[in-house]
């Protein structure tokens, strides 16, 4: 059925463009998502105060928090990453809990997300380890320490966006759709237990994907580390 020049199927509203297919649903709550971590950055950094309060005194000891982990985890040389890190988690602890808002739905609980997101990571490992190991001693270290474990390697490098990517949709997407299920079949009380331990699991879930990137994102800074 057409509808906003693009296509109803089920409960994913498609688009065409260029011969590519895009789910506008995924689309439309990503750029909601980003737009909402803008705006909660502008909020906290609007009028910055020597003693924080509201929002600015919650960012910041998130941030905090976040920087102690890039240090624990990546040594010195994370701080340079921390923006982008520290972006990561915050756009994901927003997609992951739009998803609980009626109306609404979480751009996490479609895989296509969850692999960009993790294909994303991966390249700037690699990319990263080019760069401060060196191209030959970086592809080197897969073929140690003997030249037969280059294809165990090779398939580890291989399943880390898959269980990066999937780990997250799954989590999300079953969230959601036992939420729906218990609203159906018990409303009120138990889908209201079941609300706010679905915001937990969306926290825990962004800090599990940030942390385990923070690990992959450690090997590529440089061999002392």
């Amino acid at each position: 059925m057409e509808h906003g020049g693009g296509h109803e199927i089920g409960s994913h509203k498609l688009a065409h463009f260029a011969g590519m297919t895009f789910n506008m649903d995924t689309l439309e709550m990503t750029w909601l998502s980003m737009a909402i971590v803008i705006i909660l950055a502008f909020l906290a950094t609007r009028r910055l105060q020597l003693v924080p309060t509201g929002w600015q005194n919650f960012l910041e000891m998130l941030v905090t928090a976040l920087l102690d982990q890039i240090d624990s985890t990546m040594g010195p040389k994370g701080r340079k990453l921390a923006p982008l890190i520290i972006t990561l988690f915050l756009f994901l602890v927003v997609s992951n809990e739009m998803g609980l808002i009626p109306g609404l739905t979480s751009p996490t609980n479609d895989i296509n997300t969850t692999l960009g997101l993790a294909l994303m990571v991966l390249v700037l490992v690699h990319v990263l380890g080019m760069i401060n190991n060196g191209p030959v001693r970086y592809f080197k270290h897969f073929f140690e320490p003997y030249k037969v474990f280059v294809i165990i390697n090779v398939i580890e490098e291989l399943a880390k966006p898959i269980t990066l990517s999937f780990r997250l949709f799954g989590n999300i997407l079953a969230g959601e759709v036992l939420l729906l299920i218990l609203g159906m079949l018990v409303p009120y009380i138990i889908p209201t237990a079941w609300l706010a331990f679905s915001v937990f699991v969306g926290i825990v879930q962004a800090f599990i994907f940030t942390m385990l990137s923070m690990s992959y994102l450690s090997n590529s800074l440089g061999k002392d580390h």
